[in-house]
């Protein structure tokens, strides 16, 4: 009975974890009105606690791009955990694409020392650059949307290696992709960015990764995935321009995969 009970007063004593600030997270003013209508697309919020975020974690957002996924980040991770950002490589200023976005999120960051100030950023540009963050210090890594631009620059596999090193044993893989109904054909998967889950797992697993879980989170049904344009035929895109605007519209945003994947123990 005493232990019981010094089991319970410990329970009682033990400090409460803090709660992670998804106010300021989602609503917060680092974030545009335009880039917070898009929650409804993209649950922010159901997407990472589907993947486990909690307070005090180390995170690796990998390829960020313009940072919309860094916004919400940023004040979930920074109060006591750590934030890496792997962006493109500072070797891969030659090309005025990677040069602008990567000098657009610099910029963005600076912009609000006071929250994006712990923010580090680190390269991912394989094959030289591949420290998305210390060799088994990051919980949870995550890729929003980039699985056919790594298909695309033939990096993949190296990014996955990258991730799979950066990741503590029992750490968690966080992937969030165009889905694809069917087909096997890499090529047309990345250029239509819709890909199958089959070959995003398959590519996981290869890596050394275990799938985890499955969410519908970010499912569209309404999508039928075969645009003249791929993804990019429906919104934010609309590369079609006011061709068929009205019917990529009210379809909304690509039907999208939620995987979670962990490395093993």
């Amino acid at each position: 009975m005493k232990y019981v009970l010094a089991l319970l007063l410990a329970v009682a004593l033990a400090p409460a974890q803090a709660a992670l600030d998804w106010e300021t997270a989602l609503n917060g003013d680092q974030r545009s009105a335009e880039n917070k209508a898009r929650d409804s697309s993209r649950h922010p919020r159901q997407t990472l606690e589907f993947f486990g975020i909690e307070e005090g974690m180390t995170v690796v957002e990998l390829s960020p791009g313009g940072g919309w996924y860094t916004e919400v980040l940023a004040p979930l991770v920074a109060p006591n955990g750590q934030l890496y950002a792997a962006h493109f490589g500072m070797n891969l200023s030659s090309n005025a694409y990677f040069r602008n976005a990567l000098g657009g999120f610099l910029q963005k960051l600076a912009s609000n020392n006071d929250l994006y100030g712990p923010v580090k950023v680190t390269q991912l540009a394989p094959p030289d650059e591949v420290t998305v963050a210390p060799a088994g210090s990051a919980d949870l890594i995550v890729a929003f949307r980039n699985i056919h631009s790594w298909m695309r620059m033939g990096s993949l596999d190296a990014t996955l290696a990258a991730a799979f090193t950066a990741l503590k044993p029992g750490g968690v893989l966080g992937i969030v992709q165009h889905r694809a109904p069917s087909g096997d054909d890499p090529a047309e998967m990345a250029r239509s960015g819709y890909v199958t889950e089959a070959y995003v797992i398959a590519a996981a697993e290869k890596a050394g990764f275990k799938l985890d879980a499955r969410s519908e989170i970010n499912a569209n049904p309404r999508d039928t995935a075969d645009h003249a344009n791929g993804v990019w035929s429906l919104p934010p895109a609309l590369r079609g321009g006011d061709e068929d605007r009205a019917r990529f519209e009210a379809i909304g945003e690509s039907d999208r995969m939620t995987l979670r994947f962990v490395k093993p123990a």
